[in-house]
């Protein structure tokens, strides 16, 4: 039975739908918009999850009212906007890269957000939109510079990995200096936010970030098609009339844009930019960087690990960003272990 169907109109646009990949982005939607309820209803004044669908339809008591909308809703907003930006900027890299590991985490991109946020903490005792500003500023710098030095005739995989490794490095221990400068109550507020959490985030990050989503989603969206044809290899893809270097470099600012502006509202999250991709591409089974699902796993993801941190450690005990590497981690290994089997490492 196939799973691929074309829909025709009348004018003659023809699209193509893949059953399986539609039921993936369908069922990771619902899970995450499940989570976020249960999310929502989750803390020191629990909330069953009929009310909270009630409150956030209009219908909610004064108190569960001001819990919901002003104390809570932020923050999951914030969660799912952030594991969306870092899925889709995830898959956008390893797409670009034709590597697995070719991701924010591993080319040095949150370690550059994370400089640019210590910089305004440490240096400047800057205050929460400063250090936003500085992780945004910050991340699209170190992008710029590694499409710089990675740009020999084009921007290729490996090339790009690999300067964003040695990048990483660099701006690995340019943090690691700055957190020596700083006193012990700027040290204890980066370090925070170095690990990643979506504590006391409220409107003011969700507006941000919802107006920058709803520019580059599309946009990255819109190049899909393009990304899918360079993984033929560019020669091919010119002559199928592709302009190769133009969709990377369209997409890798997308990506970069993606990754800052999530980082810089909350904090440089690990691995959900490495493992949403993987995971949505083992469950749709398709070709392709499967930009959508991946977008969906991210979201799904970090609302998830959320929730996870928030039921074990309790409210404001354990930052997202642990719960994520530690998830990461484990995932990594698995799939070590499991390439090894295979004999492909």
């Amino acid at each position: 039975m196939k799973s691929n169907h074309v829909l025709r109109t009348r004018g003659g646009l023809s699209v193509r739908l893949d059953l399986r990949t539609l039921t993936v982005v369908v069922l990771l939607l619902v899970a995450a918009l499940a989570a976020s309820v249960v999310l929502i209803g989750t803390g020191d004044f629990p909330i069953p999850a009929g009310d909270v669908l009630r409150t956030l339809f209009g219908d909610g008591n004064p108190g569960q009212e001001f819990i919901v909308r002003e104390l809570r809703l932020p923050r999951v907003l914030v969660g799912l906007l952030v594991g969306a930006s870092l899925g889709l900027g995830g898959a956008l890299f390893q797409a670009i890269s034709r590597n697995p590991l070719g991701s924010p985490d591993v080319l040095g991109l949150g370690q550059g957000a994370t400089a640019g946020a210590l910089i305004m903490i440490v240096l400047f005792s800057g205050s929460a939109a400063q250090v936003t500003l500085g992780a945004l500023v910050g991340g699209l710098v170190t992008g710029f510079g590694i499409y710089v030095l990675a740009w020999k005739r084009g921007v290729h995989g490996y090339r790009l990995v690999l300067v964003g490794i040695g990048v990483s490095a660099i701006v690995t221990a340019v943090n690691g200096y700055l957190m020596t400068r700083a006193d012990i109550v700027d040290a204890s507020r980066a370090v925070v936010w170095m690990t990643g959490s979506l504590n006391g985030r409220d409107w003011d990050q969700v507006w941000p970030l919802l107006i920058l989503c709803a520019v580059l989603v599309p946009v990255a969206l819109a190049g899909g098609r393009g990304l899918r044809m360079t993984e033929m290899g560019d020669d091919v893809s010119y002559a199928l009339g592709v302009r190769v270097e133009r969709v990377r470099l369209v997409l890798l600012v997308s990506a970069v844009l993606l990754t800052a502006a999530a980082t810089a509202a909350a904090g440089p999250v690990a691995f959900v930019a490495l493992t949403a991709p993987q995971l949505a591409r083992r469950l749709t089974r398709a070709p392709g960087p499967n930009l959508l699902p991946s977008l969906c796993m991210g979201a799904a993801l970090l609302v998830t690990a959320d929730w996870v941190s928030q039921r074990t450690f309790g409210v404001d005990q354990l930052p997202v960003g642990v719960v994520t590497g530690v998830l990461g981690g484990v995932y990594l290994l698995w799939l070590l272990v499991t390439e090894r089997k295979a004999g492909r490492i």
